[in-house]
């Protein structure tokens, strides 16, 4: 990157917070708001406030707290602002929603939303907070959009929650339903946009599906294996499909398993065979001109060990709804799309603090996340605009006549 590329840089974020300045009613959280979001884009071990003070030039962190428990400002109102910032530069009706959780380990219980939950990534269960996102990923890059904390059950019961720590308990009780909530302000919004994507926490959610088949939109949802299914794909005298896994039955009997691609990760190429079928779904019918089908995608090595103790290649099954005659490459491809919100739970945590806040309150927890999702859809923006140096056009005769390393290298390409 270039001088004039960095000082651009700065400019176009001072530019984007001075244009955030009329969510505030005063003049002084306005300037600690743009230190805020300056410190979550800089180079500093840990962002709470008392590093982000420091960087400020602040003598405590009392003005970094004040903006986040004290100042008057509706932390919805810069969602509302971050999606239509992405939408503005990033807006693309083949994008994908992408809906997910994370969490953050934390100590205590005084903290909104904290207990004893399971993690999916690592498979244990720890005190911790579990966030419901959404992603917007678009071909020209991918953000957060939205984002809700979700409340599990002894935070939901009138008995269990103290009076004023959670001022919609009533709305934000499961997961999926938050999920479903985060895919209908996306519309209400007008974010243009062509598949809903999620996994299994999710997939699994019939009002998800439902709500999609109303709105006529394609999604790939990882899906139970017991997913209710009616229709045998075969003979009526072959086993009956009552769920998602009978089908495996019909899948190695035909034996038609394809490889293929779900794009490049950290470790390479995700590489997976894939067997598809068309079914119907218990009581669910799809949208006029669409279709179900079931998508199993298979590990290519033995990683998944029996109750007898030997190993298995895992499967994992996919719920699809796409207009009639979508092919398997598309629908592969769509779900290899699930793994952008996996890149911006990792972007958000190691680049802006996502998850090293020190707010115990509902309303700090939101305006702290809320900053974060600007911070990268701002550096997503700027990463798609960003061009490499104009090269070297020095064409003199000492520089014709001894051409530079990457002179012979290129040659070197167009001749091998």
């Amino acid at each position: 990157m270039t001088a004039e590329q960095i000082a651009g840089l700065d400019a176009e974020l001072s530019e984007l917070t001075g244009s955030l300045g009329r969510l505030f009613n005063r003049p002084e959280p306005r300037v600690v708001f743009t230190q805020y979001v300056e410190g979550l884009l800089a180079e500093l071990p840990k962002k709470n406030g008392w590093t982000l003070s420091e960087r400020a030039g602040h003598v405590t962190p009392d003005r970094m707290q004040w903006l986040l428990n004290g100042s008057v400002r509706d932390a919805d109102r810069l969602r509302d602002e971050v999606c239509s910032y992405l939408v503005k530069h990033l807006g693309d009706p083949e994008a994908s929603l992408v809906i997910d959780d994370t969490q953050a380990q934390k100590k205590g219980t005084k903290s909104v939303g904290v207990a004893f939950q399971h993690c999916g990534l690592t498979g244990d269960v720890r005190n911790r907070q579990t966030m419901v996102m959404l992603t917007y990923a678009a071909p020209g890059g991918h953000a957060f959009i939205d984002r809700r904390l979700y409340l599990p059950e002894d935070w939901t019961s009138d008995r269990a929650v103290p009076r004023g720590r959670d001022p919609r308990r009533r709305r934000l009780r499961h997961q999926a339903g938050t999920g479903r909530g985060d895919a209908q302000e996306a519309l209400t919004s007008h974010v243009p946009f062509g598949w809903v994507l999620a996994d299994a926490g999710y997939g699994h959610d019939p009002h998800l599906r439902g709500f999609c088949h109303d709105q006529v939109l394609p999604y790939v949802l990882a899906a139970p294996v017991d997913l209710p299914l009616t229709r045998p794909p075969g003979k009526p005298r072959q086993p009956a499909v009552k769920r998602a896994d009978d089908l495996l039955h019909y899948a190695k009997a035909r034996d038609r398993w394809e490889r293929r691609s779900l794009g490049n990760g950290a470790k390479g190429e995700r590489l997976y065979d894939f067997n598809a079928f068309d079914v119907t779904v218990t009581g669910e019918d799809p949208a006029e001109g669409f279709a179900h089908w079931l998508v199993m995608r298979r590990s290519l090595h033995p990683n998944r060990r029996g109750k007898n103790g030997e190993l298995h290649r895992e499967i994992a099954y996919f719920l699809v709804h796409a207009p009639t005659g979508t092919t398997l490459t598309e629908i592969i491809t769509r779900a290899g799309g699930r793994w952008r919100i996996e890149e911006d739970n990792e972007i958000n945590k190691q680049l802006v603090g996502f998850a090293q806040y020190q707010v115990r309150k509902w309303t700090p927890w939101h305006r702290h996340i809320t900053a974060c999702m600007l911070a990268t859809a701002f550096l997503t923006v700027q990463h798609t605009g960003l061009t490499d140096p104009e090269p070297d056009t020095d064409t003199t005769p000492e520089k014709a006549a001894n051409p530079g390393k990457d002179q012979v290298n290129d040659e070197n390409k167009t001749t091998s």
